[in-house]
């Protein structure tokens, strides 16, 4: 059995970023290649160097909407805190609420300009509402809305995190969190890649709230992972299909990128796909797409952990791990980035 309690490391509390570096590409960034070899520290600048002429980068287009909203309940006056779990139809949505009593359905909040939500019932730990007014739920955070910084940044958000919580291929509306290895790259380091002959595809998957979400049984078998919504083009398959043909290598920029990828080859052979995803990439899982993967640190006892685990081999990630903390590198989402050259199925 496979227990959440061996993707738990110690983590000293400074070692969370705070803040985003200066430059985009001014992270640091550890190469893990394939067992036994030494891990070696370089800077993301230098990604370049490990990647080769015909090689295919697989960026996630996602966009973060400003998907937390303060407000009241109409009747009692309670305050409330909503954070977008995921959009479903035009007015309604799926979201977390933080209140002093859990309400009830029927339930009427009011946003600080007044526009009236209504609860219409319970998923799990999220809660489906809807804007009485039948107007546009995304349109609400767009005027009412605020970055939802993760929870593990403690100050409030600022101007500067407008930008830079977000991806320079950000396109597609939809995520509450920023697909975080994306965050490293900038538009002359893109172009720097082309340049050397890296092509680069793009899936969408928004990525929820449940991100943050930690394992919630010790027992992997027994945690339900959230959906997401995610999108796999035929451009991209295409692409896909045409490296592996001339022998290149599919480098996924971030564990988005894999589950989307690897969802829409869950048959075997990748095809376009749309729909939602609620895949657990856990030990024995079989990959059928990525080849190599970027990404930063991720939470302890978090399925992030457990995917990039079953991707390079538990052992190898402890040791990332260990190295990470004792060279002091940055962690979580305005961190550091690493860069798993292989696989181990």
């Amino acid at each position: 059995m496979f227990l959440a309690s061996d993707y738990d490391y110690d983590l000293p509390e400074e070692l969370i970023a705070q803040t985003p570096t200066t430059e985009r590409g001014g992270s640091r960034l550890l190469i893990v290649p394939e067992s036994p070899s030494p891990l070696i520290d370089s800077v993301f600048s230098r990604l370049g160097d490990r990647l080769r002429p015909g090689d295919l980068l697989v960026v996630n287009d996602t966009k973060v909407v400003p998907a937390r909203l303060y407000g009241q309940k109409a009747v009692t006056g309670g305050r409330f805190e909503l954070m977008l779990e995921r959009f479903l139809s035009g007015p309604e949505a799926l979201v977390q609420l933080r209140t002093s009593k859990t309400p009830r359905v029927g339930t009427v909040l009011e946003t600080a300009k007044g526009i009236a939500l209504k609860v219409l019932g319970r998923e799990d730990a999220f809660f489906r509402v809807i804007r009485v007014d039948g107007e546009s739920f995304i349109d609400l955070l767009h005027a009412e809305g605020q970055i939802p910084l993760p929870p593990y940044i403690t100050r409030a958000p600022s101007e500067k995190d407008a930008t830079r919580y977000q991806t320079v291929f950000a396109q597609a509306s939809g995520a509450v969190a920023a697909p975080t290895a994306g965050l490293h790259f900038d538009e002359q380091h893109l172009e720097r890649l082309k340049a050397k002959g890296v092509q680069i595809a793009r899936v969408t998957l928004h990525v929820g709230a449940g991100t943050f979400q930690p394992l919630k049984s010790d027992d992997l078998a027994a945690h339900q992972m959230h959906a997401e919504r995610y999108w796999v083009s035929p451009e991209t398959v295409e692409a896909v299909n045409e490296v592996r043909a001339r022998g290149g290598r599919v480098v996924a920029v971030g564990t988005t990128v894999v589950r989307s990828l690897e969802s829409a080859a869950r048959h075997g052979t990748l095809e376009p796909q749309e729909g939602e995803t609620s895949l657990f990439i856990k030990p024995g899982f079989q990959f059928n797409v990525v080849d190599m993967m970027i990404t930063n640190f991720h939470l302890p006892r978090s399925t992030l952990m457990v995917l990039v685990s079953s991707f390079a081999g538990a052992e190898r990630i402890r040791d990332v791990y260990r190295h990470g903390v004792a060279t002091r590198y940055r962690f979580f989402s305005y961190g550091d980035a690493m860069l798993l050259e292989s696989r181990t199925a």
